[in-house]
This record gives C-alpha cells, sequence and structure tokens, in this order.
C-alpha cells in the first residue's frame, strides 16, 4: 500500500539534483573515515554548551543487542525502558516518552512514543553514528525536546568509486534471536546509494524463575519461559545522496514492521489459566501488537561563501494495532463483523518541513535562523478505546548566535517562539452508556462517563532560550555551562483520555485545561583529557512549574475491571543528577573506565518522588587488546530505588557481571568482524525499575549468549 510513496519518493530523488549537476566550482577532497569522524565529533563538542556524546560504529558494534536503546544504555545518563526483550524507549535523566526527541537523517521519529509499551520502529543494524544532546533542546528542535535529542545520522560517503557492502547475522540464547542484516551501497562520481535489508525473529524470552507473583496471586512460568513474548521485525531502507560543487542532498526511504506478543500476566486481568504451556516458543498468539512505520524524508542545502541555506521535508505513516481475543464488559457490545479480535488501531500520518539559513559574516561571529513546520492527524479504530482521533498543527522560529572571541573561548545564545495547535474530537460509547443505565447510575454520572472523550480544541504558545558558554583555557581542560528555558506542549493523551489502559491497569483519564510544561534547566560539564587519561562529570538541575504526571486520585472508576483512577496533572517538580566517566588507558593494551550515573527527582506539590525515576547505577569495565583480538569484562551495579512515586514498587539494587571478546578474521579478501557476549553470566534474578512489565514482579531476561558477525566488502569502480 505504500508502494506509490516509495515511487514518488524515488523520481524526486533524481530529478531535483539536476539544476545544481553543473556547479564544481570547491574541490572536493575525500579524508578517511576516521579522520572525518574524529573531526566532526571534535567540532559538534566545541560548538556546544550542552552535553554531547558521540558514538561511531566500532561501539556500536562492540554492544549491539539488535535493539538500539539497549545499545545506547552503555552511555552514562541513557536509559532503556523495555518492552519485553524485543522493542525499548529511550529515557535521558530521567525523562522519557513526548519529553525525548529521537531524530534520523534531521527529521524527528513520530509515533505513539506516549505509550509506555510503543517502542521505536527503527533498524539497528542501520544505524552508523549516534549524536546524544543532553539538556534542554527546545531552542533547537522544539516542543518534546526539553529532555535531550538522540540524532542518527550517516557517516560520509566512501572515497572512490566502488561497490561495497556488508552481511552480518546476530543470534541469542535467552529467546533464540535469529537475525540478519544484507546491505549494499555503490559510490559513482556524485552520486552514493546504499539499500539495507534486515530481519530478526525471537522466541519466548528466559527468566530466572518459575513463578511470578501479582497482587498476591502467584502466576507460574512454564519451563521459565515468558509465555508468548516472542515476535519478529523486519526492516527495509533506501539511502541515497547526491554532491556537487557548493550543492548537496540526501533523500531516504525506509519501512520497518514489528509484531510482538504481550505477556498474558500483563495484558488484563492475569489469570493462571491463560498461561499454561502451548507447546511453542515461537509462535505469536493473542494477544499481541503489531506497528508498521513508513518514513520519506529529504534533504538539500547550498552553500555560499558566508552562508549556508538546509531545507528539510519529511512524510511519515505509523500504523499500530494490538490484537486480543474479543471481549466486552458492558454484555451488549456485539462482536464486529471483521477482524473481530482487533482491539486498537492508531494511524498516525505527519508531515515535516525545516528550512534553516547560517550566516557567517566574521570569523568570531555565526547566526542561524530557522523555521519549523509540523502536521499531525491521528485516526483510531477497533473494539476498545484510549485514545482519541485528533489534529495537530506546530510551527517555530528561531534564531541562535554563537560568538567567537578567541579560539579558546564561545558564548552561545538564542530564543525560539513556538505555536501550537490540537484539535480532538469527541467520542461517544453508546455500549457504556445503555450498561450505566441498566446498572440503575444516575444521569450525572452517566453523561460523565458515556463521553470516552471530550471535543477540545486549544492553541498554545511558548518561548524557549538558552545561553551558554564553552572554554577551553587548554588542550587539556573544557567547560560548559548552559541555563536554558524549555518547554512541551500536552499531547492528545493527556488532554482527553478517558478510558482502561491494560497495559498499565488503570484507568487514565486527561485533563482538557493542562497548559504546556515550562522549566528552567542548568547543565555544566567538565572534561579533563591528557595523555591516557579523560575524566568527564556532568551535573544539571532542572525545575518545571508544570510537569504533567498521572497522579492517582483516590477515586475508583466504576467501569468494570478498571481499578482507581488516573488523572493527568500538572505539578512543580525537580530534576537534578550528574553523569561521570574515567578513563585510564594503561600497560599499553589495557583500559580502565568507570561509568556513574545519578538522578534525582521531585514532586514538589505532592512531596513524593516522580514515577520511572531511575536507580543510580556505576559500571566498572577492563579492556585488553592486543592486535585483532579484543575483550572486555564489566561489572554493572544498580541502587535500591526507594524513592518511588504512589503505587510503585520498590526495586533492589544488583550486581551483574558482563564479558565478551571482539576479533577481526580473515577469509580469503574478506575481513570478518565477530563479537561474542555474556551478559548477566551468573544468571542472576533481578528486575528493570524503567521496564514494562515490572508492576507484574516480572524478573529481567536470564543469561545470554550472543555473537554478532558482520563481514563487510568492497570492490573499486573505474
Amino acid at each position: 500500500m505504500y508502494i506509490r510513496y516509495i515511487a514518488l519518493i524515488l523520481i524526486f530523488a533524481y530529478i531535483l539534483p539536476l539544476p545544481a549537476q553543473e556547479r564544481d566550482s570547491l574541490k572536493t577532497e575525500t579524508l578517511s573515515e576516521v579522520v572525518v569522524m574524529g573531526s566532526y565529533a571534535n567540532s559538534v563538542k566545541r560548538n556546544s554548551a550542552l552535553q554531547v556524546d558521540i558514538v561511531d560504529k566500532n561501539f556500536l558494534q562492540q554492544h549491539f543487542t539488535g535493539n538500539l536503546m539497549q545499545t545506547l544504555e552503555y552511555m552514562p545518563g541513557i536509559h532503556s525502558m523495555d518492552i519485553g526483550s524485543g522493542f525499548s524507549k529511550p529515557m535521558i535523566r530521567g525523562m522519557g516518552f513526548n519529553r525525548i526527541s529521537v531524530t534520523e537523517n534531521g527529521i524527528k521519529q513520530e509515533g505513539q512514543q506516549w505509550g509506555a509499551d510503543h517502542g521505536l520502529e527503527i533498524d539497528a543494524f542501520a544505524v552508523e553514528r549516534v549524536t546524544v544532546r543532553k539538556g534542554p533542546s527546545s531552542l533547537l528542535y522544539g516542543s518534546d525536546a526539553m529532555g535531550g535529542v538522540i540524532e542518527i545520522s550517516q557517516v560520509p560517503a566512501p572515497s572512490g568509486n566502488q561497490v561495497y557492502g556488508e552481511i552480518a547475522m546476530l543470534g541469542k540464547s535467552v529467546n533464540g534471536t535469529l537475525g540478519a542484516s544484507v546491505m549494499a551501497g555503490v559510490r559513482k562520481n556524485s552520486w552514493h546509494t546504499k539499500l539495507r535489508f534486515s530481519e530478526q525473529h525471537f522466541a519466548d524470552y528466559r527468566i530466572p524463575a518459575d513463578t511470578i507473583v501479582y497482587l498476591t496471586q502467584y502466576l507460574p512460568v512454564h519451563n521459565r519461559k515468558l509465555k508468548n513474548t516472542a515476535g519478529f521485525e523486519r526492516d527495509i531502507g533506501l539511502f541515497s545522496e547526491y554532491r556537487k560543487g557548493r550543492y548537496y542532498a540526501h533523500y531516504a526511504v525506509s519501512n520497518a514492521f514489528q509484531k510482538a506478543g504481550f505477556f498474558p500476566g500483563a495484558h488484563g486481568i492475569p489469570e493462571a489459566s491463560r498461561l499454561q504451556d502451548d507447546g511453542s516458543s515461537r509462535n505469536i498468539d493473542l494477544p499481541y501488537s503489531s506497528v508498521n512505520h513508513l518514513k520519506i524524508t529529504a534533504h538539500q542545502q547550498y552553500a555560499g561563501n558566508k552562508s549556508a541555506v538546509y531545507l528539510d521535508a519529511g512524510f511519515q505513516n505509523n500504523h499500530r494495532e494490538e490484537w486480543s481475543l474479543f471481549h466486552t464488559h458492558y454484555g451488549n457490545q456485539p462482536v464486529p463483523v471483521t477482524n473481530p479480535n482487533r482491539e486498537l488501531v492508531f494511524s498516525l500520518n505527519t508531515f515535516n518541513s525545516s528550512l534553516r539559513a547560517d550566516l557567517i559574516y566574521s570569523p568570531r561571529w555565526k547566526h542561524t535562523f530557522g523555521l519549523d513546520v509540523q502536521y499531525q492527524r491521528n485516526s483510531i479504530g477497533g473494539y476498545s478505546f484510549l485514545l482519541p482521533e485528533y489534529r495537530r498543527f506546530a510551527t517555530g522560529a528561531l534564531w541562535l548566535g554563537i560568538f567567537r572571541p578567541t579560539g579558546k573561548f564561545s558564548i552561545s545564545g538564542g530564543f525560539r517562539y513556538d505555536y501550537g495547535m490540537l484539535d480532538i474530537s469527541a467520542f461517544q460509547d453508546v455500549y457504556l452508556e445503555k450498561y450505566l443505565r441498566e446498572q440503575n447510575y444516575d444521569s450525572g454520572t452517566v453523561e460523565s462517563y458515556r463521553w470516552r472523550s471530550y471535543s477540545v480544541n486549544r492553541h498554545f504558545g511558548d518561548v524557549s532560550g538558552s545561553i551558554g558558554i564553552s572554554w577551553i583555557p587548554d588542550k587539556f581542560h573544557q567547560l560548559k555551562v548552559n541555563l536554558g528555558r524549555s518547554f512541551r506542549l500536552p499531547g492528545a493523551n493527556e488532554l482527553a483520555s478517558n478510558g482502561v489502559h491494560h497495559g498499565t491497569f488503570r484507568h487514565e483519564q486527561g485533563n482538557a485545561s493542562l497548559v504546556s510544561e515550562r522549566g528552567w534547566q542548568l547543565d555544566a560539564s567538565y572534561t579533563y583529557e591528557h595523555g591516557n587519561v579523560l575524566f568527564t562529570a556532568s551535573p544539571f538541575v532542572s525545575r518545571f512549574d508544570n510537569y504533567i504526571f498521572l497522579k492517582p486520585t483516590g477515586e475508583w472508576s466504576i467501569l468494570p475491571h478498571a481499578g482507581q483512577i488516573y488523572r493527568y496533572t500538572g505539578s512543580k517538580a525537580i530534576f537534578t543528577g550528574t553523569e561521570v566517566e574515567l578513563r585510564i588507558d594503561f600497560l599499553r593494551n589495557l583500559t580502565y573506565q568507570i561509568t556513574g550515573e545519578y538522578v534525582y527527582t521531585h514532586n514538589l506539590d505532592e512531596y513524593t518522588p516522580l514515577s520511572f525515576s531511575p536507580p543510580a547505577s556505576l559500571r566498572n569495565s577492563l579492556i585488553w587488546k592486543h592486535g585483532i583480538f579484543q575483550f572486555r569484562a564489566e561489572l554493572q551495579s544498580i541502587a535500591t530505588q526507594n524513592r518511588v512515586a504512589r503505587n510503585e514498587d520498590i526495586t533492589h539494587g544488583v550486581n551483574l557481571l558482563h564479558c565478551g571478546a571482539t576479533v577481526k578474521i580473515l577469509f580469503g579478501n574478506l575481513n570478518a568482524d565477530i563479537t561474542f557476549s555474556l551478559k548477566n553470566v551468573f544468571n542472576t534474578k533481578y528486575y528493570n525499575h524503567l521496564s514494562f512489565y515490572r508492576k507484574v514482579e516480572i524478573p529481567e531476561p536470564g543469561r545470554n549468549f550472543q555473537f554478532l558477525v558482520k563481514i563487510p566488502f568492497k570492490s573499486r569502480l573505474q
């Protein structure tokens, strides 16, 4: 159904650059990939007053899991909110969901990121370079970036005309993962194009427990495998770029499909009868979810002597379905004629465009002006209800200036104004209305419950800004300080949702009177690098005037199997903490690295911590390198998280041992990179405080042996 979109963008990709093909006034000079990466990283870190971490292919390969966010967890301050063993969503410094932006090729990824059980639809095999910006980023990226940004970008094209590619294979023991990815690319003069196809299949994952406990009820885990947590992922992506003189453009088309089962004990009301062994660990039974994410992006840029112009545009369709055996709590709701077990459907269409202009009139001053526009439309379906239909429009204008009086000191600052409109459709549940009348509820109660979503039309206007310094007194030290004011527009779920969220076991209600989240954020960073020693400390503190969260009301819902009502509420809140990293190279081949992180959250109105606050953690790593061989051992220490919100469980701390090795082997003219890893060596039973399954007392996967094989190839073209 998406072939027409792909065909259009391919035509667009090859026609649009034609007017620029005659320009070739600049001499093109290609550097090696390592040199370009180092230059890119140094430039970004020098020019940003925020803490910026950049990882390349080597880091991604050493920590690769087939899941991007679980790979990035090895960076301090980054956490993975897991949905089973297959999919995850990002968290930076205790902030997640709509407070974190993920961009790929310059376009923000747009899905149903508001949900705890909704993962990130990006092919992990295709990720080549990741830039993580920690702290307030609303100035450049607008709403939903108040907690930080994860940028996924391409590495520079290979030097010279050539055909090249890569074959990758992945295997895991904990859930029987079998995955593979094939990439083929060609560089010919001004054109560079690459195509990748990836697929992963995984079975029910193993846990180091025979039973789990939910609400004092013991539920069996047969064969220590979590029933119906199998799934698969299938991704395809095309990237093409053109460079001629001062003109550059790139185009990308990708489609990611994911399907995974829900553990029956975590969807609806847990019952032992639903957990009986079905004889297969690879089948996907009800309940399950499937999501298809189509993304088409285009980037154009032209660089003059003292200016540059950038234009980005993108279209995305995120289609998510949740399937569960038809059930009704009212008794009078008929079985749907078609697709009777399709419980929920969300189809989100997003159009993005961004215009940037850089003006450099002197070596000391650089000005950036920008304009962003986004339009979204979300439609719904299925026999159940959770999120209403809505239309969303947002636009913002920004200015950012950088002043460098010397090569060692720079001041950056700017401001941005955003306008947003959210038009939410009303939804009336006629079956619920009839059920409540039959139960003899009064007319006022019936009226308040039958409207599962009220019509809401809200307009928002917000200002964000920042000012920061970057000081490099000598080649060994760097100091950064940044003060920013950020914001976030409330989402449709926060304004108008009204129903039972099966995955979280509660009745969630929106609040149509909510205003934007607003806050002040102070970030600092100190880096010392001399010889074989690297040390970095990054403290931060943030205060929000209207932090939006789900608050238990103490009211019990009259909806069947709903429990307590949780209502979205604004509150004053504080986030503070730090990340620390120390790396020492010694004895020629050995490296010792320690990274630590701590986040403290506090609800100033309720005098309680905020939910989903990550526990403090520490990683001690010892790395030995010799020729083509590298060995890594790591002790991961996770502290007890006893600072929890109301109705949130305490999660006890744990020490985990991991190890791994990488070796390069020559097969004729091919070099193979083989990575082995063993996670949770002692099969320790522990809980992840941020896991989707934490509420039903499901421990994390047990011991996992993994292998990754990558075989690159290339051939010169005349």
